[in-house]
């Protein structure tokens, strides 16, 4: 294969099996300069980061790393390169790149010091293997069985395949979700896309737990997907939610949460609420105002639209979107975690200026340690942000 040969590299990964991964980025490794590498995939949670599976071809397969506290963690949350050049070997980390999303690292071993050539060809091949894994992915359950650390639930099972990449972003903003419990979630989820220059995004509470509001999310999203798709606008998305869960529910079942567009270009942002808690406003890290909009009913009751808010977003800002699992969360106690607590932890986040990603994962962190590590009820928080100036 010719590397600088774009067909060439295309038709190799189209033509990669899932089992001949481990293989081939070894031989592409030993290409640049190294004497090994290692592909680490982080789990549902992104607490932990696995080593994908090998038939035997590298000097030596290291057990998972957290992703607190460990170079690779590190390389992980912040989404740079780390070298470590203290012991007998240079290990370089790089994170593994989906798109947009940050999926895992590459942990790269060499025998002396990196020349910037290596350090470049490092970063691209953590972007070659995320597109070999982005490509092979549906053709296996290598990858996702990797990402599970423990038995997984059927609705959480559902809902994970549900949901889109957990990070989306363009030159002018971004969106990225996250939701917790990972192994037992039922009834939450959240969509997020770009289209032209409109980042479309939608936060869903199904009613109930267990596999009927699996059920109930999953009829809701597919409704929400199928209208957006054919460019309806949000009035008749809200509609159509409500109709196609009431005809099928009869008033039995149904899902609050809200849909929002926002214009890439002038930051205008509109929106709808069924019966949701209302989104915050974060300018220049602190939460400025929970924005408003008159509630609608949730989808699946037979109610009308009340309202269609319009805000103004100024660059920079972000505006966060969570479910109720996040701030009606109790401990025995300090009782309800509350909305003060969770604008003190983001605002506190927000000054650290951490990844959004790294953000979400600690807030939703602390809601799970506020109950003892035993989550009641789904959580789920969307970050949105308006950055035209980046």
């Amino acid at each position: 294969m010719n590397p600088s040969d774009p067909g060439d590299a295309l038709r190799v990964l189209l033509a990669l099996a899932p089992s001949d991964m481990a293989e081939t980025l070894v031989t592409l490794a030993r290409r640049v300069g190294a004497l090994d590498m290692v592909a680490y995939l982080a789990d549902f949670e992104q607490a932990m980061l696995f080593p994908i599976p090998d038939r035997g071809v590298h000097v030596e397969m290291p057990e998972g790393e957290a992703v607190d506290g460990s170079p690779a963690g590190r390389t992980f949350t912040e989404r740079r390169p780390i070298t470590d050049s203290s012991g007998d070997v240079v290990r370089h980390w790089v994170p593994v790149l989906e798109g947009s999303e940050c999926t895992g690292v590459l942990m790269l071993t060499f025998a002396d010091e990196l020349n910037p050539d290596m350090v470049l060809l490092s970063e691209e091949l953590g972007m070659v293997v995320g597109a070999i894994i982005a490509i092979t992915a549906r053709q296996t359950d290598l990858f996702n069985a990797l990402r599970r650390r423990r038995s997984m639930s059927l609705p959480a099972s559902m809902q994970w395949d549900l949901l889109p990449p957990l990070h989306i972003t363009t030159p002018e903003g971004s969106s990225t979700g996250l939701l917790v419990p990972a192994y037992d979630v039922g009834g939450d989820s959240f969509d997020h896309a770009v289209n032209g220059f409109t980042m479309d995004v939608a936060i869903m509470d199904a009613m109930g737990h267990g596999l009927g509001s699996s059920l109930t999310s999953a009829l809701a999203m597919g409704s929400y997907r199928h209208d957006r798709r054919e460019g309806q606008p949000l009035a008749a998305m809200h509609k159509g939610l409500d109709s196609v869960l009431s005809d099928r529910f009869q008033g039995k079942a149904f899902v609050t949460g809200q849909l929002g567009q926002l214009d890439l270009g002038s930051g205008q942002l509109d929106w709808v609420n069924a019966g949701h808690p209302r989104p915050l406003l974060m300018r220049k890290g602190e939460v400025v105002d929970q924005l408003m909009c008159r509630a609608s009913l949730p989808w699946g009751l037979h109610g009308e639209l009340l309202e269609q808010a319009r805000v103004a977003l100024e660059p920079g800002d972000t505006v966060v979107f969570y479910s109720d699992g996040v701030v009606d969360g109790r401990s025995v106690e300090r009782g309800v975690f509350g909305l003060d607590r969770l604008v003190a932890l983001i605002e506190e986040a927000a000054v650290s200026r951490a990844a959004p990603d790294l953000i979400l994962r600690q807030t939703l962190d602390k809601v799970a340690r506020f109950q003892g590590e035993r989550i009641r009820d789904d959580a789920t928080m969307l970050w949105l942000e308006w950055r035209p100036d980046r």
